[in-house]
């Protein structure tokens, strides 16, 4: 019984054909590094092909008149073989050069076998020019045949049919490499834009990804940073009036430094050799809101969660839940480090369901500021929450309302477009 992995596999050349195969690439490689080696021992094979067949008599087997002048018969050999030489740089032109001489050669009935040599310039028309270039060729074969016909018309047949019978293969041989090299051309030249399209995705996808883990970095260290700097201020505030409250301040310090680390190890961990070995704990969700809530009071910025609307039955993405959590969070860290000091200070947080759906408000009551994007373009907050509502066709607006404070507004899909 034959194993189905046998019959499967794709069989290989044999070794009679792979040693053709490698012989026939260095005879290329060769010809292509040193051409007139290769033209110079072809020209010269048929120079002696022709005189041996001068030499011998065989020409006399097939000529119309037998009593040529020998003299004549080999300055026809000679001019038949030796411009073989320019046979790939100048096909056409050496075709033309040959021409009066076929014309003698079937106008006289010598008719000598060097005069199908033609056809390997027919056939390195066809390899190499225009298809125009070939019909002119034809033309050139094939006019002197004509004329030697009136003059001989007893054996037009031996004239004028061998030649074309020859003409026909030597240029149908001629178009079928032309097709094959074109079609191993085109294919090499897919598979070079193929490689060449996939390292550019590469290069976009390692963009993208630095990109991603650059924002999520900028929130996870710009967030609890701000958190533990409120922490910190106000411990310093209330060490000396109340001990307990400055104890409970480093105790969420420590709480919140330990969440950071853990989500840096988390981020970071994908980035090692063995991704596998990697955290695989969740990414943050809408169900963590109001842990970030608390995090966010104790760094002394009071905040109120409210929710409207029915939420979906389906629950949102991770990934669209994702945004909405890191955009919170970019907004009251924003609020923390630009009017961490107005007295009075709070903020609001509201989610609002509709149909097609999902729009997070945040605002505080702070001192009315500027987008805080630098000129050197180091910004990450505001740009990096735009980039994370444009991945879901949402949008974001930041600015301050009309009475005093600032808001951010992100409106994010709760499908899909369709493409």
């Amino acid at each position: 019984m034959t194993d189905d992995k046998d019959t499967n596999r794709p069989a290989g050349p044999t070794p009679l054909t792979g040693h053709i195969q490698r012989l026939l690439q260095r005879i290329r490689a060769y010809d292509r590094r040193r051409p007139a080696v290769w033209n110079g021992l072809t020209a010269a094979f048929w120079v002696l092909f022709a005189v041996l067949d001068i030499s011998s008599g065989g020409w006399r087997t097939v000529a119309v008149d037998p009593d040529v002048p020998a003299p004549l018969v080999l300055t026809m050999s000679v001019a038949f073989s030796a411009p073989l030489l320019w046979r790939r740089s100048h096909p056409l032109a050496v075709l033309v050069f040959m021409a009066p001489f076929s014309l003698i050669n079937v106008w006289t009935g010598a008719v000598i076998q060097a005069a199908f040599l033609q056809e390997i310039l027919v056939f390195n028309i066809a390899v190499r020019l225009p298809m125009r270039a070939l019909a002119w060729s034809g033309a050139i074969v094939i006019a002197p045949l004509v004329i030697a016909s009136g003059h001989f018309p007893d054996g037009w047949d031996r004239l004028f049919l061998p030649h074309l019978w020859a003409f026909a293969f030597a240029a149908l041989l001629g178009i079928v490499v032309r097709t094959r090299k074109e079609y191993t051309e085109a294919l090499v030249d897919r598979a070079n834009r193929l490689e060449l399209e996939r390292d550019q995705q590469a290069r976009l996808a390692a963009a993208a990804e630095r990109t991603r883990i650059a924002r999520e970095m900028h929130d996870i260290i710009g967030h609890n940073l701000s958190v533990i700097t409120g922490l910190a201020d106000g411990g310093s505030y209330a060490a000396a009036k109340s001990p307990e409250r400055a104890a409970q301040a480093l105790d969420a310090i420590g709480t919140t430094s330990r969440q950071a680390l853990a989500e840096l190890r988390r981020l970071l961990g994908v980035l090692r050799d063995h991704p596998s070995e990697a955290d695989r704990t969740p990414q943050p969700t809408l169900d963590d809101m109001d842990a970030l809530l608390t995090g966010v009071r104790r760094a002394g910025l009071p905040v109120r969660l409210h929710r409207r609307g029915t939420p979906p039955p389906e629950a949102l993405t991770a990934g669209r839940q994702l945004t909405v959590y890191r955009v919170v969070q970019e907004a009251l860290t924003n609020t923390l480090k630009h009017a961490g000091t107005h007295p009075g200070l709070a903020a609001e947080v509201t989610l609002t369901y509709r149909a097609t759906e999902l729009e997070a408000l945040i605002t505080d009551n702070g001192t009315p500021r500027h987008e805080p994007v630098p000129l050197d373009g180091t910004a990450q907050g505001i740009t990096g929450m735009r980039e994370r509502a444009s991945l879901y066709d949402g949008t974001l607006e930041a600015g301050p309302p009309t009475t005093s404070g600032w808001q951010v507004r992100l409106r994010l899909p709760l499908e899909d477009s369709p493409s």
